[in-house]
Order: C-alpha cells, then structure tokens, then sequence
C-alpha cells in the first residue's frame, strides 16, 4: 500500500511503527466505557472512525440528534449516542456523554507510544538538576542547573530545560519544547512541539532620544496541573509578578499569552489567539480562533469570544461577545444580517429623502 493511500488505522500504525491487536467485543467496549451495549454484543470491535466512513469493526459516535440520518446509514459496526438516542440498525453503546465515551474509544484502539525510562547518551544534565524516577530524557535534551523534574517525566528530543525550572510528576514535552528559567510548572502538563514558556515579555520603554529600552522580565511563567500549550504557543514571562495558567487550561496553536496575564481554570484559548500584557481571563471561559485582547482588560467566567473578534474592554461574567470591536452576540448576529441590504436600505432611504 502506498503511504498516500493510507487512511485511518494503517496511517496511525504506520506512524507508532507497530500495529494494533486491541479488538474486544461490542460488548467488553461498552462496559470498559460504562456505556449499555443495545444490539449485537458479541460483534468485533477493532478501531474508531468517523460516522461517514465507518466499517462493520469500527466504533464511531453520534453526539447531536440533528445526525440521527447519518446514525441510521451508517455502516459501523457500533454507535455511541445519548441513552435518548432513536433505535437504529447498527449495535448502540448507550452513555450520557457520548463524545467523552467517544475520545476514551480513541484511546483504547490507539494507546499513546510509550518511552522506555533512561538517559539517552547525547543528553545534557546539569549535575545539580534532579531527576525523578522512571524518567525518559530523549537525544539532544538540555536540563540546567538546579531544575527539578517530578516522576515519570518524558521529555522528547532537543527540549531545554532552563535553569532553576520546577516541574512536576508526569511531566511530557515535546520535541523542541522550551521552559525557559525559574518557570514553574504542574503535575501532568503536556508541551507540544515548539511550545515555548517563560519566553521575555514584549516590555519596552523610550527613552529620552526616542529609542526603545529593553524592560527585563524576571517573573516566571505558573503552569497548574493539567495544563496543555500545543505546538508553537508561546507564554510570556512577566515584569513584575508572573504569568500564571490556571489548572486545566488549554493552550492551542500559536497562541500568544503576554506578560502578566493570568488564565482561568479550564479555560479554552482556541488557535491564534492574542492576549496583550496583564490581560485577565477567568474560568470555564472560551476565546475562539483568531480573536485579540488588548491589554489589562479582565475577561468573565464563562465567557464565549467568537473567533476573530477584538476585545477592547472588560467583559461580563457569561457573556458571549462577538465582533471588533467586540459586543453583545446577538446584536451582532442582527447587525451582521443587516450587511448584505445595507446597499438596498440605503437606496430605499435616499428615494425617501427625495420625495
């Protein structure tokens, strides 16, 4: 098979270097996933796959109603729905949150890799570093003086572990992570490629000529527990206090988080996003692809940012704000309906004028 023509499994197993050999019955999946097996519960389970290109040993989900359609046509072999879910042809495993069941699925048929604990030959380990236990240090990795790194930790080719860094357990970085010096970072936080924390904020003042003076940033970066920065997401170091991520909070790509920001347990900053210097956001909260936040402005809990708005201001706990600058969403909705007549609406209110 050529490697264009792989989809799905053989892609995953090509790229893990082994295959898999993790099938269970319908109904062995259901109870390891706390779901009721409805149908068929001896039928062979081998993978996951999307609603759309499903086979008769694949497990796929339906968490939206709207898809019942596809849920009846579709040719796996079993379906997650909501206990709720209409009755279809195909086997269903019944459990309230059937796109949580779904991701654990995923990590049935597709366990992550696993690193063998060791220090490869070509890492450099600062003699007054501590390691933890059943820690995998990769080729080229660099841990500086007087870091301390919790159990179990993984850290992949060419990471760099500044000087005075505190890591907790179960610590994974990615290749070309960066934790940059005195950062201080949680149990289970996960750096994807290229992530860079305690990078210098953007601190400049002019002097008296009109030329930029550099503002050192001394203050560390906080990651709490159960944070992930995806790949090529930068968190800025502070000029006084820190940067803090709350727990649970997850960082997607090329997002950029300023100096002295501080970010709300399980709050979401989506693709792109920019934070400005000491911005504020609070828990549970969601910023879409694309949108900016200028600085000092403090964002609510729960509040919803549509992608691509600008927030120039404060913005009310629950709220959900769209546009740019950023307002109320439904005023935005109308607004944004009314666009396409604008050039009708003004013809109809010049004739008006006229008569």
């Amino acid at each position: 098979m050529s490697v264009f023509q792989m989809t799905g499994r053989d892609a995953s197993e090509a790229a893990h270097g082994f295959r898999y050999n993790l099938g269970m019955t319908s109904g062995e999946l259901a109870k390891r996933l706390g779901a009721e097996c409805r149908g068929n519960s001896q039928l062979e389970i081998t993978g996951v796959a999307a609603i759309e290109n499903a086979g008769p040993t694949d497990v796929t989900f339906v968490a939206n109603p709207r898809y019942v359609g596809l849920a009846k046509t579709t040719k796996a072999g079993a379906v997650l729905v909501a206990p709720d879910f209409p009755e279809i042809e195909a086997t269903t495993l019944r459990i309230p949150n059937p796109y949580l069941a779904w991701a654990r699925a995923i990590e049935v048929f597709h366990p992550a890799p696993e690193y063998p604990a060791g220090v490869h030959p070509t890492a450099v380990i600062a003699a007054s570093a501590q390691i933890g236990e059943s820690a995998s240090i990769g080729a080229y990795v660099v841990v500086g003086e007087n870091c301390v790194i919790g159990k179990r930790a993984t850290l992949l080719p060419h990471v760099v572990i500044y000087p005075n860094v505190r890591i907790g357990d179960d610590f994974f970085a990615h290749a070309n992570a960066v934790v940059r010096e005195g950062c201080i970072i949680g149990d289970r936080v996960i750096l994807q490629n290229g992530a860079i924390v305690g990078a210098d904020g953007f601190g400049f003042a002019k002097d008296n000529e009109g030329h930029w003076r550099k503002i050192v940033q001394p203050g560390p970066v906080v990651l709490e527990d159960d944070v992930e920065v995806q790949a090529n997401a930068c968190i800025d170091r502070a000029s006084v206090g820190e940067t803090r991520i709350a727990r649970g909070a997850k960082i997607d790509n090329l997002v950029q988080v300023g100096h002295s920001s501080t970010v709300g347990a399980d709050t979401l900053l989506c693709a792109q996003v920019g934070l400005a210097g000491s911005t504020h956001i609070g828990k549970s909260a969601i910023l879409a692809g694309q949108v900016g936040v200028a600085g000092h402005c403090h964002i609510g809990d729960r509040v919803i940012v549509t992608a691509q708005s600008g927030v120039g201001g404060d913005v009310p706990p629950g709220k959900i704000v769209s546009g740019s600058p950023a307002y109320d969403n439904k005023q935005w909705l109308r607004v944004s309906a009314l666009m396409p007549r604008l050039p009708e609406l003004l013809k109809r209110l010049e004739r008006a004028l006229k008569q």
